[in-house]
């Protein structure tokens, strides 16, 4: 088994992660940037660390990605519980 398997931003974005990450983050005021052109097929232009000054997001925003995450969850459990005993 392969230690490290490269995703892409979008599977991150995907995955609810990325808003996971950022919420976690936004207590400590950062937050990593993601550019994305949504005129070329959603293309990732950059991604850097920022201080932010806003914390959390609005009640739209965490129902989506309370819902990304536990269907991540649901679909890759199998696979976490596996890595973790072997």
């Amino acid at each position: 088994m392969e230690m490290v398997d490269k995703k892409s931003w979008e599977e991150f974005r995907e995955s609810g992660l990325f808003w996971w990450i950022n919420m976690i983050l936004h207590t400590f005021g950062w937050a990593i940037v993601l550019n994305v052109d949504f005129d070329n097929d959603e293309e990732v232009l950059e991604v850097y660390p920022a201080r932010v000054k806003f914390r959390g997001f609005d009640d739209s925003f965490n129902d989506e990605g309370y819902a990304k995450v536990t269907k991540r969850l649901k679909k890759d459990i199998d696979e976490l519980i596996q890595e973790v005993e072997d």
